[in-house]
């Protein structure tokens, strides 16, 4: 371990289990959509590309996570483990959410996770697209945060 007093296991390398729940812990704390809390979960020298977004550091990345909360209203989040290799994850995830004039969308994305050996992750590069969709069209339905153990993941749901 390195001399940071900051720890977030599971730690690498991942097995399939660890990774499994790395990327669930990573889909609860963003569905928190608490960015203060969020961006602990990252090293104080990460590094992003989010769309064409670049994020240099956790207050970067914080500050971003504060405007896309701020934006993607009733934000609901589903990821899943792509693929695994000593401290990097892929993973695919969706998520809808709705802006100021009650417009939905579904946003498909994949991202490449690179952790240190603290557990913290050090480098994300994610790819997104946004879908339109109607009010009726929402898979995501449970209540703000947590998504439910019972709730399908992604490909439950045909995503």
């Amino acid at each position: 371990m390195s001399s940071n007093t900051e720890i977030r296991p599971p730690l690498p390398p991942f097995t399939h289990e660890s990774a499994i729940q790395k990327v669930r812990l990573a889909e609860d704390g963003w569905n928190t959509r608490d960015a203060a809390k969020v961006s602990l979960a990252y090293s104080l020298d990460t590094r992003w590309r989010n769309r064409a977004e670049f994020a240099n550091g956790r207050d970067e990345a914080r500050a971003f996570l504060e405007r896309k909360w701020a934006k993607e209203l009733e934000y609901r989040l589903i990821k899943e483990l792509w693929a695994f290799n000593g401290n990097r994850i892929g993973v695919r995830y969706a998520y809808e959410w709705r802006d100021d004039s009650g417009n939905w969308f579904r946003s498909y994305g994949n991202e490449n996770w690179e952790f240190n050996e603290d557990g913290l992750m050090q480098n994300r590069y994610a790819c997104i697209n946004d879908r339109p969709i109607t009010e009726s069209e929402r898979l995501f339905r449970w209540p703000l945060g947590r998504r439910p153990d019972d709730h399908p993941g992604l490909s439950e749901l045909g995503l």
